[in-house]
């Protein structure tokens, strides 16, 4: 509020005063001196009414006090009685002995006088009025820094859009109030807010290969085309792309889980917490898909790695929509979006598992997760991860007010070096500063697309002007067609201008964005199809990924499976924990799983299931040090492709949520291993992976089912 602004607001007040003379007396409120609930302080502040005034604003019963003398008596006053005098009612008579002219300079100087006490009067409010503001807000940062340094001293608790403190790391979540020693601030109410991730600071990062990461240790040759036109003197044109992804939690400020593992760090299946107290899974809702048929392959209902997508969308997006109308209707509508094996894209309630909006066929298969625009811009990217009768697999963007196709690309690419192979099972990424699309292919291109978007959200209209098109190949010195394939089916994950990425052919790759040149190499030894997830350790950013066993190329029997913890900036191996793991042609052992790793609570471990361990059809979710790489604990049972998710409660406390083959559910104690609890869904065989919101789990089956679920 502006010194004028103030300054109005107070003669105002000053004439509710003078008015409220001739009303009917009340009661004044004063602090200290009245009782029961209707005592009220009589302190004003600048934004509240008058002394004696009403919680309303009205003029109260105040009541105008008189002048007095020093000696203690009423200072006399001669007023005028006539109602037509021109002298106004309070003002002094002219003295005998004075004359017009005398009376009048009289008035003018009492007037001055009187002005320059208003002046004075308003002055002191103001300066009043300023000091008690500073005072607040020294308040308000000594306890902001007081907090800071509680949470610094007890365990914090890094939980999006909560203030947690737990001044005892035993009784968290085992439902200890105050007798326990958790002290908690009561998470906010429904509907849940959009969460404010603890900010993470950047950390000094510029990756340098060393002797034994060198790419050219491992990559024989890279390319770009640029518009159509292959490029021979790329430095020329750097830099080429002016990315900056910060951490994972800033990757979007959208409610839901818009991309596989969430971000760009792939490190978060789980949007909000769960609130968690029984520690169990009960089946909600289930919903009926189907199969597709081609050069006789059935692909039926979700396989891996199948993420499904689930968000709130913002109101006015939501009105634009072609949703049902009870969808529309319906306040802090969920939307789960799934890119089913069969061709059909569905779209469903979360909470009731009603459709929201007809289901979109397409009549491709997709196997891998789709993403949606980090910006909150209703596009699907999506690819399809085998060829169909309509054609051969693609890459689709998908405009999600009307269900139609705005543009496709990756198919029969020329570019390619693996013919006409044009399969997309990776989830993309979206660089909102440039609005730039990053893709990987299982063909072996990165491909960079400007998308040109304009989404205006109130008028309900959304497009695109594609181009131009950036493309990235790359050749490994054991590359080949019978073994050791180009191309990528994980979905990369970038930190600043850096991307990760690995590949058929047992290469992981760092990828500096700006001259598109290889920085490092690391060898994973086989066909690596789970995705590198980033983690911030103490200031430093490491990476951790796995392989699988692609049987004949390395053993015809078993092979050695390592889980890698990698320094992300020069590529070198921290600790590698190895297992011994069967195979099928085909159908591969090893891990094809993306690694969950911990926070909160549970920010000690990493979690990965390693599938064909023992025997072909036993596998293990394993839960390991993160320092060490040491086996923290073992859960064994039937094998599973499918990705383990990290679920946390408002306090950090955590469980882990899998899947296995068999269409069996745990969840487990993160710290123990202990099972809490187990499902089994009648129609199960699972590879897909499941996305939580809040305390809501979706996870679709081979066996043509989409299944709601609820940890309680």
């Amino acid at each position: 509020m502006s010194q004028d602004e103030l300054l109005n607001k107070e003669e105002k007040v000053a004439g509710d005063r003078s008015g409220a003379a001739g009303m009917e007396r009340r009661p004044v409120h004063r602090t200290g001196s009245s009782q029961g609930k209707s005592s009220r302080p009589a302190h004003r502040t600048a934004g509240s009414p008058g002394k004696g005034s009403h919680p309303d604003g009205t003029a109260g019963g105040t009541h105008p006090r008189k002048k007095t003398s020093r000696s203690g008596g009423e200072k006399p006053h001669r007023e005028r009685e006539e109602p037509d005098s021109k002298f106004t009612v309070g003002e002094t008579l002219p003295d005998a002995d004075e004359t017009d002219e005398e009376y009048e300079e009289r008035r003018r100087r009492r007037a001055k006088r009187r002005e320059e006490a208003k002046r004075r009067k308003r002055r002191v409010i103001m300066i009043r009025r300023v000091l008690a503001g500073a005072a607040c807000l020294l308040v308000l940062l000594i306890l902001i820094f007081g907090i800071r340094a509680i949470a610094r001293r007890n365990k914090k608790v890094d939980v999006p859009g909560e203030d947690v403190v737990v001044d005892n790391p035993e009784s968290a979540g085992n439902g200890g109030g105050a007798e326990s020693g958790t002290a908690i601030l009561e998470p906010t109410s429904t509907p849940t807010p959009i969460p404010t991730p603890t900010p993470i600071p950047d950390i000094p990062f510029n990756p340098q290969a060393t002797e034994n990461t060198k790419a050219t240790n491992l990559i024989s040759s890279t390319e770009v085309m640029h518009n159509g036109e292959s490029i021979d003197d790329r430095e020329s044109r750097a830099p080429w792309f002016s990315f900056d992804f910060g951490v994972g939690s800033e990757y979007t400020d959208m409610e839901g889980i818009i991309t596989f593992r969430g971000n760009n760090f792939r490190d978060s299946a789980q949007y909000g917490t769960a609130e968690m107290s029984d520690y169990t899974i009960s089946k909600v809702w289930e919903r009926e898909t189907g199969s597709l048929e081609y050069n006789g392959h059935v692909w039926s209902g979700n396989g891996w790695t199948g993420q499904p997508l689930i968000v709130r969308w913002p109101e006015a997006t939501k009105q634009a929509m072609n949703l049902y109308d009870s969808a529309k209707a319906k306040q802090d509508l969920v939307e789960v979006i799934y890119a089913s094996m069969d061709g059909y894209i569905y779209f469903t309630d979360l909470e009731t598992g009603e459709k929201t909006r007809d289901s979109m066929y397409v009549g491709w298969t997709f196997k891998g997760a789709g993403a949606l625009d980090p910006r909150g811009y209703p596009i699907l990217y999506v690819g399809a991860g085998y060829n169909s009768e309509e054609g051969v697999s693609r890459v689709f963007i998908i405009n999600l007010l009307d269900c139609s196709v705005m543009y496709t690309f990756g198919n029969l690419d020329s570019f390619s070096l693996r013919g006409t192979l044009s399969y997309f099972d990776s989830s993309a990424l979206v660089d909102a500063a440039t609005d730039t699309l990053v893709y990987p292919g299982e063909n072996g291109i990165l491909y960079f697309l400007k998308l040109n978007s304009n989404y205006d959200e109130s008028a309900g209209t959304l497009s695109i002007d594609p181009g131009p098109m950036t493309k990235w190949r790359y050749r490994g010195h054991r590359s080949g067609d019978e073994k050791y394939w180009l191309g990528m089916e994980d979905s990369c994950c970038i930190y600043k201008g850096y991307l990760f990425v690995c590949d058929n052919g047992g290469h992981l790759m760092c990828i500096n964005l700006k001259t598109l040149r290889v920085v490092w190499a690391q060898d994973i030894l086989d066909d690596s199809n789970g995705s590198p997830v980033l983690s911030i350790e103490d200031n430093h950013l490491y990476l951790y990924i796995s392989t699988s066993f692609h049987l004949g190329w390395r053993s015809d029997t078993t092979a050695t499976i390592p889980i890698w913890k990698i320094d992300a900036e020069n590529g070198e191996i921290v600790w590698h924990t190895d297992y011994e793991c069967y195979s099928e042609s085909g159908v591969s052992g090893g891990v094809q799983s993306t690694a969950a790793v911990g926070k909160n609570e549970l920010s000690d471990y990493v979690y990965v299931t390693v599938s064909r361990v023992g025997d072909l059809y036993e596998g293990v979710l394993t839960c390991l040090d993160k320092k060490t790489g040491d086996i923290v604990w073992e859960h064994k049972g039937v094998y599973t492709w499918s990705s383990p998710v990290c679920v946390y409660n408002a306090d950090g406390s955590g469980a882990v949520l899998y899947f296995t083959f068999d269409g069996k559910g745990f969840l487990l104690d993160g710290a123990t291993g202990e099972v809490r609890s187990e499902i089994l869904l009648e129609n199960g065989s699972v590879e897909a992976s499941p996305a939580v919101f809040e305390n809501k789990v979706v996870i679709g089956t081979r066996d043509c089912r989409i299944y709601g679920l609820q940890l309680n």
